[in-house]
């Protein structure tokens, strides 16, 4: 995977005299009551990925707990729900907090409460940084996909089949049998980045471009997979500035790390933490490439 062919892993390379800031800070808006890890996942694999700062934002109750599982990231305490979610009186802090951010990635564990999926809906709609939405976020769409069309910002969404078709009315079925074709109408319809997750990831652009991924495997599919790839995208569009090419990089190496996992341990079923761990290994390899 060499940056001249069909790559741009150019933003992987570092100057002698480079600092954190030089590679973007990330905002995470992830997290909830018993779905923590999906935040501190996220967050792990934003900065295994190159990410010069992260901060997370969570519930206010689950501000503790998390500050417990991440040492390098930075966490924001923000108003909650009842039930341990964000609330949409959260959204003045986080629309101040944005101001000056790179990229914000929202979604991973943040719960299917309406004042959250209100909140979502809000930030999507009106803070207009490059974005990366998963996960819960994707379900606050369902039935407002419009709301795409208000943001100038890059935007790259990362959804998996069951996620695409609640934000499109359609069966699972019908989204794997025409994977290529709705990834690229989403992406042309909204001018975004559409990832639609699963064997051979599809990467589509608005112009028309596609990509389909040739790394990953089986023993991917495990809860916190995708909550890994959020922040590994995340990182790369700080740090590239192009939504489709940090996408494609993304479910590459994402893959790339869970194949490299599958040979060195002999594992059928992988945690997202054995993807974690190989990450360093594979983007050093792809570094080296392009020096």
């Amino acid at each position: 995977m060499k940056s001249n062919k069909a790559f741009d892993t150019e933003f992987l390379k570092r100057k002698k005299d480079a600092h954190k800031g030089d590679f973007g800070h990330l905002f995470i808006i992830a997290g909830s009551r018993g779905l923590t890890g999906a935040a501190c996942l996220c967050a792990k694999g934003a900065l295994l990925s190159g990410a010069g700062l992260v901060t997370i934002g969570i519930a206010q109750s689950q501000y503790a707990i998390l500050c417990r599982k991440l040492t390098e990231a930075m966490t924001m305490p923000l108003p909650e729900t009842r039930q341990g979610s964000l609330s949409l009186k959260a959204f003045s802090q986080i629309k101040k907090f944005s101001k000056d951010k790179d990229v914000l990635a929202i979604g991973p564990g943040l719960s299917r409460n309406k004042s959250t999926q209100s909140l979502v809906r809000k930030i999507i709609s009106s803070i207009d940084i490059p974005m990366v939405i998963d996960a819960d976020a994707l379900n606050a769409l369902s039935g407002h996909l419009d709301i795409l069309k208000k943001r100038k910002a890059l935007t790259v969404i990362t959804p998996h089949p069951g996620e695409m078709g609640r934000i499109l009315g359609r069966k699972t079925s019908y989204i794997q049998k025409n994977r290529r074709i709705v990834a690229k109408q989403l992406a042309g319809m909204y001018n975004i980045v559409t990832v639609l997750k699963g064997q051979g990831t599809i990467v589509a652009d608005g112009s028309g471009k596609v990509f389909v991924n040739p790394t990953g495997n089986p023993g991917m599919a495990k809860g916190g997979s995708g909550d890994v790839l959020t922040g590994i995208t995340a990182a790369f569009l700080g740090q590239s500035g192009n939504a489709f090419e940090a996408a494609k990089v993304a479910v590459y190496v994402h893959g790339l790390a869970a194949d490299l996992a599958v040979k060195q341990t002999g594992q059928l079923s992988l945690l997202a933490t054995d993807i974690l761990n190989k990450l360093p290994i594979i983007l050093k390899k792809l570094s080296d490439e392009v020096k």
